[in-house]
């Protein structure tokens, strides 16, 4: 499992035209789901974004985490982030989770997060347009 998350002032996801999910500050999160996944996982994984310290204290130092400074988060299913790119120049993905496990998961990682936080998502499966203002930049991959 596999998380690319981005420190954001904003980021906003539209399905046919309309949005459907939109924050202001805090992580936009690409989530990928590999076909050995399962609900320990994602929670190992939701355990490292909640608590991942790259939001800046006082002195500009990343030092807070998502929680601490207020942030929301917008989570959006990602296939093509397992995808296996050694080799060639076409992705392989023969180690993505079906669509019905990759669907289970994302379900259950943005059931989880929306104990803790303001969550916004996207649609599983569905052809979006993810726009958003990276701060930083900061980017972090998240694996487990």
């Amino acid at each position: 499992m596999k998380a690319l998350m981005q420190r954001v002032t904003q980021a906003k996801v539209e399905v046919e035209g309309q949005c459907i999910g939109q924050i202001d500050h805090g992580i936009m999160l690409l989530l990928g789901v590999d076909k050995n996944d399962n609900q320990a996982k994602v929670d190992q994984l939701l355990h490292k974004v909640l608590h991942y310290r790259f939001f800046a204290d006082a002195n500009g130092k990343m030092n807070h985490n998502v929680q601490q400074v207020g942030g929301n988060i917008l989570i959006i299913s990602q296939f093509t982030l397992v995808a296996d790119t050694k080799k060639g120049l076409r992705p392989g993905f023969s180690s993505a989770a079906t669509p019905a496990l990759g669907e289970e998961m994302y379900d259950y990682f943005v059931a989880k997060a929306k104990e803790n936080l303001p969550v916004a998502t996207g649609r599983f499966g569905a052809d979006m347009q993810v726009s958003l203002t990276n701060d930083g930049p900061v980017t972090f991959l998240l694996e487990v």
